[in-house]
């Protein structure tokens, strides 16, 4: 946590102090986990401010950071602000809302907040975006639960269930197997409803001929997994095989051009080319995939603006889809590390299309 904290420091410029307010961004210079509190550096103190609810916890666990007990907080960052002459306050632009933002610059009186100074943002983007030995450790132990609820659930998608209870089911069996909970809202659509990217689980049942769309994923020591799944009930057609078919090569193409140093426009333009070519232009509407870690949806990206090359250490999802409105939509997501020389898939569970 210290070298974080020094990296940190180091875009830091006379007369200037970080504040850092976001859950992840919190968690990944400290260590510790909390839903509210804040992390102030300046050149000479580095403060973790969490409330009562946290504070015996924090100082028994957080090292580095000297941790206080929040009472007015702006009050109190104002107090180190002042003592150290700070001019120039720098926020998570990208996370800070307008009011708190309009609150801040009310309370420090005196201290500049420019809302366009992104340079706290994009070296907390940079050192999260490549994973230490032991973020892929929790990483892989993450995905490797999340890889075991595939397999369990498998056996219990039968006619007649509905989507939010397969949700349901899948989200107990990961907490119960060692999850700290679910690293986004579980998506389970079936039938006409898997043409939403992002549908949500509801009452409609299973039923034979169905494709049913699985997005999950599970969390340990704070760190996400996500991975999609496309599996049909008893059956499945021509053009359901046709379109599942299409998509596990656009995956396929995609992968075969990830690696560091290449865009992220490059990689989702690979796969975005097999669709296209296969006929279903348009029906491809999202990114091909995004850097996971303490958030699920991290920085960089594969997407047809990403033209940042990718470095060595991201973890990326590669969900290429299709989606016919109405009918029916398949989507493959696998969580894969970026490598100098190409990438190591983290996902391991079946992709050929399975009949169940």
């Amino acid at each position: 946590m210290y070298t974080r904290i020094e990296a940190v420091r180091s875009v830091l410029q006379a007369g200037e102090a970080a504040l850092i307010l976001s859950g992840p961004g919190r968690r990944y210079l400290t260590g510790y986990p909390s839903s509210e509190g804040a992390v102030l550096l300046t050149a000479k103190r580095a403060c973790l401010y969490v409330d009562f609810r946290y504070i015996e916890k924090a100082r028994a666990t957080v090292q580095h950071v000297e941790v206080i007990q929040t009472e007015r907080l702006s009050a109190q960052i104002g107090s180190v602000l002042q003592e150290e002459g700070i001019t120039h306050l720098l926020v998570e632009t990208e996370e800070m809302s307008l009011a708190q933002l309009f609150r801040y610059r009310k309370a420090l009186e005196g201290i500049s907040i420019d809302a366009e100074d992104d340079r706290l943002d994009r070296i907390l983007e940079k050192l999260r975006a490549q994973k230490t030995p032991q973020e892929l450790t929790s990483i892989r132990a993450a995905q490797a639960l999340t890889d075991e609820t595939f397999t369990y659930i498998l056996d219990r998608l039968t006619p007649g269930r509905t989507e939010r209870d397969v949700m349901l089911d899948m989200e107990y069996h990961m907490r119960r197997a060692g999850s700290e909970g679910v690293a986004f809202d579980l998506i389970v659509v079936s039938g006409k409803n898997s043409s939403l990217p992002h549908g949500v689980p509801g009452a409609r049942a299973l039923a034979r001929g169905d494709f049913v769309t699985m997005d999950f994923g599970a969390v340990i020591d704070g760190y996400c997994s996500d991975m999609t799944r496309t599996v049909a009930i008893g059956t499945a057609d021509e053009e359901q095989r046709r379109v599942y078919a299409t998509v596990l090569q656009a995956q396929e193409a995609a992968f075969s051009h990830l690696r560091a140093g290449v865009p992220g426009c490059e990689v989702d333009r690979a796969a975005r080319e097999v669709i296209d070519g296969a006929g279903y232009a348009g029906c491809f509407g999202h990114a091909l995939g995004h850097s996971v870690g303490l958030a699920i949806h991290e920085s960089p990206t594969c997407s047809p603006r990403s033209e940042a090359p990718l470095p060595a250490g991201t973890v990326m999802t590669v969900e290429p889809g299709i989606y016919l409105p109405d009918r029916f939509g398949v989507r493959i997501e696998d969580m894969a590390v970026v490598t100098d020389a190409g990438y190591e898939n983290l996902t391991h569970s079946e992709k050929r299309l399975l009949l169940v």
